[in-house]
This record gives C-alpha cells, sequence and structure tokens, in this order.
C-alpha cells in the first residue's frame, strides 16, 4: 500500500488515522476498546493497524509523558562489565533525550533472545542490541520498528547499524610483544559453537604478518573461564612468553592463572585483553588492552534510533579500536 509509512520510520497513531480514514481520536478509542465507536469502524481501525504494523508502547502509555520514547536494550550477559558500560553510554544518552531505556539480559540463550523479541513488540518502541538470530527473523518480530544491531555486519537493510573494527588495534597490539621480544604469543578465544571468532582472525593476521606461530584455545566469556583455558594452554605449550585473549573478562582469568602457576607478569609473561574496560585498572597489573569506547557505542545506538524514528535510514557507523597499553604487557 502506497500509504505505508516507509521503513524504519516509526508507525504513529495518526498513520493509522490517516490509513484507515478517520480521526486519531478514533483510533485511539478502537485501540482501548472504548465503547463510543461502531463495530465495523473498530475493526477497520484494528485491520489497519496490523497491517501497518503499529505497535503501542505499554510503557509509554504507562508514563506521564503520553509521548515518551522507550527503547528496548537488549545484551546478552549483565554480568559481562563490557556490556554493562554499553548500557551505561545508551543509558546517558537516552537521558539526555528524556527517553527511557528498558534492559533485557539475554543469557547468551537462543531461546531466551527470541522470547525477548517475541515481548519487546508490544512494549517498546525502538530495539538496540545484541543478537544471534538471524535479520529475517529479527526482523519478523519486529516488523516495522526502528532497530539498531550492534557488532554485526549482516544486517538487514532497514536496521541501523554499528560495527566494531579492532584489526589495527590487534595489530598494534601484537606488534608490541612482537617488539618487546615475545615470539610464542597465544590466544585464548571465545568458543561459539567450534567456530573462531573474527578476533582471531585478526590475531592470525598479525602474528603472520610476523612470520610467528598461532597457538589458540577456546575460553568460556568468564574469569573461571579465562583461567581454566590458561591452564590447559600453558600445559599444552609451556614455553608460550605471552597471552592475547577475546576480551578482558577471559584475560584477568588468564593472568590469575598464569601467576598461580608460577609465571612473573610482565617479567616473562605478557598478557594483553580486548575491550580496554574500567575493571582491568582494578588488577596489579592493570590489564593492557585492545580498548573500545564502549559508551560511544551505547551512545551512537541511541542516535541512531532517532534517525530511525525520524525516518532516516543511518549510516553504518565504525567503533575502531586502539591499543592501550598498561602494566600486564
Amino acid at each position: 500500500m502506497t500509504d505505508r509509512p516507509q521503513p524504519g520510520k516509526r508507525i504513529t497513531i495518526r498513520d493509522v488515522a490517516k490509513s484507515a480514514g478517520v480521526s486519531y481520536q478514533t483510533v485511539s478509542r478502537a485501540l482501548n476498546d472504548k465503547g463510543e465507536i461502531d463495530t465495523s469502524t473498530k475493526q477497520r481501525v484494528l485491520d489497519t493497524a496490523r497491517r501497518l504494523g503499529y505497535r503501542p508502547s505499554r510503557f509509554a502509555r504507562g508514563l506521564v509523558r503520553q509521548d515518551s520514547t522507550s527503547v528496548g536494550l537488549v545484551i546478552p550477559n549483565l554480568l559481562n562489565p563490557y556490556f554493562t558500560e554499553v548500557a551505561a553510554g545508551a543509558l546517558a544518552a537516552a537521558r539526555r533525550r528524556d527517553w527511557h531505556v528498558v534492559v533485557y539480559d539475554t543469557a547468551e540463550d537462543e531461546e531466551q533472545e527470541l522470547s525477548t523479541l517475541a515481548v519487546l513488540g508490544s512494549q517498546v518502541d525502538a530495539v538496540v542490541g545484541y543478537f544471534s538470530q538471524p535479520g529475517p527473523v529479527i526482523d519478523q518480530y519486529t516488523s516495522g520498528m526502528p532497530v539498531v544491531q550492534i557488532g554485526r555486519t549482516d544486517v538487514a537493510g532497514r536496521f541501523g547499524e554499528i560495527r566494531v573494527d579492532g584489526e589495527q588495534g590487534v595489530h598494534a597490539a601484537i606488534a608490541h610483544l612482537a617488539a618487546s621480544g615475545r615470539r610464542r604469543i597465544g590466544m585464548l578465544d571465545h568458543d561459539h559453537h567450534g567456530e573462531a571468532s573474527v578476533r582471531y582472525s585478526w590475531y592470525a593476521d598479525a602474528m603472520r604478518e610476523h612470520g610467528l606461530p598461532t597457538f589458540v584455545t577456546p575460553a568460556a566469556q568468564s574469569i573461571e573461564g579465562g583461567q581454566r583455558a590458561m591452564a590447559a594452554m600453558l600445559e599444552k605449550h609451556p614455553d608460550l612468553d605471552a597471552i592475547f585473549t577475546y576480551n578482558d573478562v577471559i584475560a584477568i582469568g588468564a593472568m590469575f592463572q598464569a601467576r598461580l602457576l608460577g609465571r612473573r607478569v610482565p617479567a616473562d609473561f605478557a598478557v594483553i585483553g580486548f575491550d580496554g574496560l574500567a575493571i582491568g585498572t582494578m588488577v596489579e597489573p592493570p590489564l593492557s588492552s585492545v580498548r573500545i569506547d564502549t559508551r560511544r557505542v551505547g551512545a551512537i545506538a541511541i542516535d541512531q534510533v532517532g534517525q530511525l524514528l525520524d525516518g532516516v535510514k543511518p549510516e553504518v557507523a565504525t567503533v575502531r579500536a586502539t591499543f592501550l597499553l598498561r602494566g600486564s604487557a
């Protein structure tokens, strides 16, 4: 239908009213099941709302300001401080707009993610987050709703997109290790269904640049996961003199374990993480890392929601990581 608002634009009561040929007060009465409207008109309004993909926000209706915008922020794991920092950036940006953010934790579970997506449509006006589901599935659950995906490249055409590019940062980290005489540099990678991460590909490319061999062990994304993976790695390759990890949480566990096994950090064993989190300053020695501006990621996501609500498809945003040298390398 030619009267349907363009994809990505927030569909309003006025859009439904225009398409159904009634006043927006009539649409409000129909959607709220008021009695002052005849049955055929009510059905026409409901059919039109369904066709256009209009989704009233339960949260917004319950707030003092009826025009307030609510955003659902979907993250895989609140216990991972990376996502907490991104959420803090999004919350700060939303406050500046007087918007409301509702945080959903999917616990890195695909079924929970689907369940969250099923709920989102009737609760918020836009969705931001980290998803494992393919684009068509997300599109099906969020038809017409503004969506911003973070950290993916296979993003559906109507969605906003934020990419994290750590290639140069990882290359700088490996170059630092090589320049300081490290030659046996391993990686603890995120174990995701047996597939190597893109961060592993950056590490492997950087190692090839310096003519160095690669060593990889999978690790769960936790301090305990880092400890277990570091123990396994050093048992298999006791001559390693440095480790690069998928994220800072794994790196902290790796550093604890390396020291338990008698390695001096950084004197004879260097540790570099990825994310550049504030928690890295709370360990001794402070953790070197490939740093992402996490607050900026959250702020960009909210800015892209604003563009989508205005009917503008935002350009792909890329946040580039840099090497942050602290005491562990």
